[in-house]
Order: structure tokens, then C-alpha cells, then sequence
């Protein structure tokens, strides 16, 4: 994990790699939960059987699932010492690039963009790729922006 003492240094790695999570897996029961959170109950993420033989051979995680893993897995990355407080500030853009079938494992990897000031704070692009262990394409691409209050 990689950890920024305060804005100075986080400013000064503004275009950089940060480094990248280590591996989570997506199970079953990960899926339900955040099919009953958001009311989709789509088969392809929850009919076993169904899903079985459908195009991926098996329920696959929501895209929205694998976007709202994010926080956890940053965090994972980096830190970012003497904040008073972060906010999720939205996102610029995102892809859902591959499915994520149940038992996969994922990983993100962060580059920071522009680190900029904004609203009081520094509002920080993070520039991430979740990888989908075995898998050339990724599950995803995000350009997700963070305000940082120190």
C-alpha cells in the first residue's frame, strides 16, 4: 500500500502509477445480496440453472456490483494521511469492458490523473482498471473522482 503524507505529496504524484489491489473473489452470495439491495434479480446474475446455459456458463457479478467494490478496493492501494475527510464526487466515465463470472477474481489498478483544487479541498482522478484474473480484457474502466478535505 502506498501512502501520501498529506496534499503536497499527493499533488506531486499526480500522473502516476499507484500500484494495484490485491485479489478479491466474487461469490454467489455477494451477488444475491446486491441483487436484493437493488432489485435486480436479473437471471443472469441469480438463476444458477438458467445462467448455466446461457452465453457465460454461469451467473455473472452486476456491473454495478463490480463498481461499487471500488472503494474497497482503493483503499487497498493507497492511503492518504492527515485527511479530515474524503467524499465520492462522482465519475467521468465508466465501461463495463468484460463480465465477471461468480468464483473470478478481481483486482484494481489505480493511476492517478489531475489532482486539482477544488470546492475547499483537492479533488482526485482516479484513473482504474479492475483486472479480471486469467483475462487479457478487464471487467472494467473507471475515471472516478474523490475530493479530498484535509
Amino acid at each position: 500500500m502506498r501512502v501520501f503524507n498529506g496534499a503536497d505529496e499527493l499533488r506531486a504524484a499526480a500522473g502516476t502509477q499507484v500500484g494495484a489491489s490485491g485479489w478479491i473473489t466474487v461469490e454467489q452470495g455477494q451477488i444475491d445480496l446486491f441483487a436484493d439491495a437493488t432489485d435486480d434479480h436479473q437471471w443472469i446474475h441469480v438463476d444458477k440453472e438458467k445462467a448455466a446455459a446461457g452465453p457465460f456458463g454461469t451467473t455473472i457479478a452486476h456491473g454495478f456490483l463490480t463498481l461499487s467494490l471500488l472503494p474497497a478496493l482503493i483503499k487497498a492501494v493507497y492511503r492518504i494521511d492527515g485527511v479530515k475527510m474524503g467524499v465520492n464526487y462522482g465519475l467521468n466515465k465508466v465501461r463495463f469492458t468484460s463480465p465477471v463470472p461468480v468464483g473470478s477474481k478481481i483486482r484494481a489498478v489505480v493511476a492517478l490523473g489531475d489532482v486539482t483544487e477544488a470546492g475547499g479541498g483537492l479533488q482526485v482522478v482516479n484513473n482504474v482498471t479492475v483486472e479480471l484474473e486469467g483475462s487479457e480484457r478487464p471487467a472494467l474502466v473507471a475515471e472516478w473522482l474523490g475530493r479530498q478535505y484535509f
